[in-house]
């Protein structure tokens, strides 16, 4: 058969060009759909128009679960980036108020620095999640607008899950995924800010590992790893914000009103990194020098910037650390 005669990719000639049920299986796992018994698959979703506020989110992504011809199935995963619920939700303001919107939405300042453009903010915000602008965003989203994140993710995927539900007959699960930087490593991933109808966390402890040791702190993030998973697919800039995560059924529960994504920051007595490294600094000085007690869970916690940035963008720096040498005279930081 000459090239311009072969079939396409996943098919095999048969009769009057139809494919084999082997070729539509092999189709159908070139596209993500079909997968060994243990094996995970994920796609985007194709379809989903631009999201104005007051929209049917629901009802635009069941569309596109339709128009998208696979049969959606029960135990599947939907991840939807939060951009798309915050239009639905009329969680959208001038890119004028990003600064106020910022202080609004934070709970406390863990550290902040100036560079050349103004000052970043790195805060915990009230959903309890540490991260950049406290999740004041304007990309993917119309010029002079910025948005800031649902109200309440874990309820806005309780609404999806029951709708979505509803419509296919099939338990599935929902994310609400945005992206985050980490601490201690470049560049962003995805994580879980809202879930429903699936459990976040898959706790092993008490269970044994291949050696038979007893797992004692085990508790893999399963709803970040999916978060994570779901943005491999729908990428940034494809116009597709939702993926479709199947082979993780077992994660997938009858009840929507599981503990959601609220329960996974770790704040308070548990976070064992509640300020930056200067700002840490920065507060030991100060109520070393008032004659007070250090005071970890108060600091930075404020309603309004720690500073504001001067014509030039700079903002006042903390007293300068004390610097040691060490025996090869080499200054380090103390």
């Amino acid at each position: 058969m000459r090239d311009a005669e072969a079939p396409p990719a996943g098919r095999v000639a048969v009769g009057a060009g139809e494919p084999s049920p082997a070729g539509r299986v092999a189709a159908e796992r070139q596209r993500g759909r079909v997968s060994r018994p243990d094996a995970v698959s994920a796609w985007a979703l194709a379809g989903i128009p631009e999201v104005a506020p007051g929209a049917d989110l629901a009802a635009l992504i069941g569309a596109a679960l339709e128009a998208d011809g696979s049969d959606i199935l029960d135990g599947d995963i939907l991840v939807v980036t939060s951009k798309i619920v915050s239009k639905a939700e009329g969680r959208v303001l001038h890119a004028d108020d990003r600064e106020d919107a910022i202080t609004a939405e934070t709970v406390r300042v863990v550290a902040t620095r100036a560079y050349e453009g103004g000052v970043t903010r790195i805060v915990e915000n009230r959903l309890g999640v540490v991260g950049a602008a406290a999740g004041v965003d304007a990309s993917n989203t119309p010029d002079g607008t910025v948005l800031i994140l649902p109200e309440d993710p874990d309820a806005s995927a309780r609404a999806l899950a029951a709708a979505l539900r509803t419509r296919f007959g099939v338990r599935l699960g929902v994310i609400v995924s945005d992206t985050l930087g980490r601490a201690w490593r470049i560049g962003q991933t995805d994580v879980a800010i809202g879930a429903a109808g699936l459990h976040v966390v898959d706790d092993l402890r008490g269970s044994t590992d291949s050696q038979g040791r007893t797992l004692a702190v085990t508790v893999p993030v399963v709803a970040d790893e999916l978060a994570a998973l779901g943005d491999l697919v729908k990428g940034k800039a494809s116009g597709r914000p939702v993926a479709v995560v199947r082979g993780m059924s077992r994660l997938v529960t009858d009840d929507i009103d599981t503990p959601g994504a609220r329960t996974l920051p770790r704040t308070g007595p548990t976070d064992m990194f509640r300020l930056g490294t200067d700002e840490a600094y920065a507060a030991g000085y100060a109520d070393a020098a008032a004659g007070r007690p250090a005071d970890p869970f108060s600091a930075g916690r404020v309603a309004a910037p720690p500073a504001a940035p001067d014509p030039a963008g700079r903002v006042a720096a903390p007293p300068a650390a004390p610097r040691i040498e060490t025996p090869d005279q080499t200054e380090l930081p103390l």
